[in-house]
């Protein structure tokens, strides 16, 4: 098997170093070159066609964000960010341009830190290699379109939106929705969650595998182009229909009943618990806090992502009578998540990424 060979770019001649040894540590990568800017980068991606790279955002000459964009319009390569702590919202940009996924780069205690992310950022390259650059690429037109709200949704027009809504706010939720997702995730939700319509009665959960700060940046691009409120959860937010919470990085988020205003409403809590699989926030542990509580009335997507993380609370999901959709292999970056689910044949419906919000819709 021939080894995956990586270009490496960073303005940084210290950090090309550090990357560039953290990859050729590994014998199944060979690190062929490093640029140290996104001119340079462009070049030699055009002329060694690399089988991926790891692209640091902020560089003169050209940038990583601009460096990305030229990429993949004109030599379309998996590509890995390198993203600092203050630099979330440029890296859910990056998604929409077509990154496969991201790692934060060392902070300044690169001793204490290489050991960090030395596996990770291997895994991660490993996974990029693997990535049909088909499925990486912008945006289409038309979905654009119908992501900012003028493509093909149903004609709400004829509904008092504002009592609709505000009926929904006050209800009881009698339906729920979770979705998970890891690489390839953020792309995936962009073409979910904006196409739900603003009379949508279930309230939707959401689980992403990123770290601490992006999170928020994610949920604050999705709620700029959705019609449902989207936002990061907080400790005690009440799980309500009509709105989309994010579980935020590094916590694992669970629903847990409680008293609110004489009445018994579902509220979000976050814990700090052990990893599971490796990861926090945990699919399967939000949809185990969910079974028992909704039960058959509850409905789990499971998109994009490496591992299996959501395969054991899905299997208790459908043990309890509800509904599940897994993401088709044809449209997902890593076929890890969703394969996990359909490989299992707890999936009761298998969609491409385009027909999701379709079949949430549906199902819900």
């Amino acid at each position: 098997m021939s080894r995956i060979r990586v270009l490496v770019v960073d303005d940084s001649a210290f950090m090309r170093k550090v990357i560039g040894d953290i990859l050729a540590s590994c014998p199944d990568i060979e690190v062929i070159a490093r640029a140290k800017n996104g001119l340079d980068a462009i070049e030699k991606v055009t002329r060694l066609k690399p089988d991926v790279v790891t692209m640091d955002i902020e560089m003169p000459v050209l940038d990583g964000l601009q460096a990305l964009g030229y990429i993949m319009s004109e030599c379309p390569t998996p590509v890995i960010m390198l993203s600092a702590a203050n630099s979330a919202d440029v890296t859910i940009t990056a998604f929409h341009y077509g990154a496969v996924d991201f790692i934060l780069k060392p902070s300044g205690e690169i001793s204490r830190d290489i050991d960090h992310i030395k596996d990770e950022l291997i895994k991660k390259v490993k996974a990029a290699a693997s990535v049909s650059v088909q499925k990486l690429g912008f945006i289409e037109e038309q979905d654009r379109r119908e992501i900012e709200g003028k493509g093909h949704l149903p004609d709400l027009s004829y509904i008092d939106e504002h009592n609709k809504k505000e009926h929904l706010k006050k209800s009881k939720p009698k339906k729920i929705v979770i979705i998970g997702s890891s690489t390839g995730g953020p792309r995936a939700l962009q073409q979910i969650i904006p196409l739900l319509p603003p009379t949508f009665d279930a309230p939707v959960l959401v689980v992403q595998h990123m770290p601490a700060g992006f999170t928020r940046s994610l949920a604050d691009r999705l709620n700029s182009q959705s019609r449902l409120k989207v936002r990061e959860a907080v400790n005690g937010d009440i799980v309500e229909p009509g709105t989309v919470l994010i579980a935020p990085g590094d916590y694992h988020m669970i629903i847990k009943q409680q008293k609110v205003n004489r009445e018994i409403r579902e509220v979000i809590a976050l814990t700090k618990g052990e990893r599971v699989q490796g990861v926090r926030p945990s699919v399967d542990v939000l949809l185990n806090s969910v079974v028992p509580i909704y039960g058959q009335r509850a409905l789990g997507v499971i998109l994009t992502g490496m591992g299996s993380d959501g395969s054991l609370g899905i299997r208790n999901l459908k043990s309890a009578g509800g509904k599940v959709i897994a993401e088709d292999e044809s449209t997902c970056v890593i076929y890890g998540m969703p394969k996990s689910v359909i490989e299992q044949e707890l999936a009761d419906y298998i969609l491409p990424i385009n027909k999701i919000a379709e079949g949430i819709m549906q199902t819900a």
